[in-house]
């Protein structure tokens, strides 16, 4: 049975966000001074098992764990391993996270071992002090040994960074030579206008536009139509032999072909990032042993995904066009 939106999409991917926290505060994505959810508001790791079974019965074939930062959620390996039985059935064709990669080396053989096979690992910067600066908290060092103990378990990684002018546009090509020299895809992601931060998202807006025809004055770039499920467009780069993917919610919404919601781990439903409209289903989730109150919620909700989203950036609004952080549904 699959879930088909009112523009006839086929809903096939779920991002469940498993924690708000997270052991970072990326300045483009929170404040320094976060308030988090009370951990009562949270639905268990076993209402999270259920939920995504619930989807994945509903015709969801990947499923990404995201925060947050999923990995600092107590006990996350139970869960993985739990819906783990959902690729072994072939329920599931996928089973991967996003991760700010600081908690890595501790759970990388682990995620292989649950049938976890490539993870995307998001970085800036490779400059020890720059990713402390735009991280607040975080340890390149601990970063890149996450990074390594990733590869040794036998995960594919794709590297996800965040273009931001004047502070990595310089440094993308290097990042770029690095990625693609250890065997590793790398998309670029533009800034998106989520949250009230503490910087100023007009000075540190890139559009892909831009950076592209940078690129083009030392990379020969191919379009390919490789696709991985999700939004980005990917170009071959002739001087490394890797793949690059460019994500472009600003420049060029990708909506036409959107194929996911988003799960945040009080069991709200999303059906756009770039929308407010959400779907409340821990109540259904705790008013019933079964699950047809569930079912019937989610369809409601997939019945009102919208066409696209309307972000915007620019000096005169100078709001978030949603005032939910990032770190709520996990991009």
């Amino acid at each position: 049975m699959d879930m088909i939106d009112p523009f006839g999409r086929a809903i096939t991917y779920l991002r469940v966000s498993v924690t708000d926290r997270c052991d970072f505060r990326c300045v483009y994505c929170m404040a320094e001074d976060m308030a988090f959810l009370p951990r009562k508001d949270l639905l268990s790791l076993e209402e999270l098992d259920r939920l995504c079974t619930v989807f994945i019965e509903k015709g969801v074939r990947k499923l990404r764990l995201t925060g947050g930062e999923p990995l600092v959620r107590k006990n996350i390996m139970h869960l993985v391993r739990e819906l783990s039985r959902h690729l072994r059935s072939g329920a599931l064709e996928e089973l991967t996270l996003t991760t700010n990669g600081s908690q890595l080396w501790r759970f990388a053989g682990e995620l292989a071992d649950a049938g976890v096979r490539r993870i995307n690992v998001s970085l800036d910067t490779l400059d020890p002090e720059k990713f402390h600066a735009i991280t607040r908290w975080g340890h390149l060092d601990k970063v890149m040994a996450g990074i390594d103990a990733a590869q040794q378990a036998g995960l594919g990684i794709k590297i996800n960074a965040v273009a931001l002018r004047g502070f990595n546009d310089m440094e993308l090509p290097d990042i770029l030579r690095w990625a693609h020299g250890r065997g590793m895809d790398m998309t670029v992601i533009e800034t998106m206008p989520m949250g009230e931060i503490d910087a100023d998202r007009t000075d540190q807006y890139l559009p892909l536009s831009v950076l592209r025809a940078q690129l083009e004055r030392q990379f020969t770039l191919t379009d390919i139509p490789f696709r991985t499920g999700g939004p980005a467009r990917y170009v071959e780069v002739a001087e490394t032999g890797g793949r690059l993917g460019f994500i472009t919610p600003m420049t060029h919404n990708f909506c036409e072909s959107c194929n996911r919601v988003r799960l945040t781990c009080t069991g709200t439903l999303y059906m756009c990032l770039g929308q407010e409209d959400a779907a409340d289903l821990r109540a259904p989730l705790r008013a019933s042993e079964g699950n047809e109150l569930l079912s019937a919620a989610i369809d409601e909700a997939i019945g009102r995904k919208p066409k696209g989203h309307d972000f915007i950036i620019d000096r005169r609004t100078n709001r978030p066009s949603v005032s939910r952080h990032m770190s709520v549904t996990g991009g």
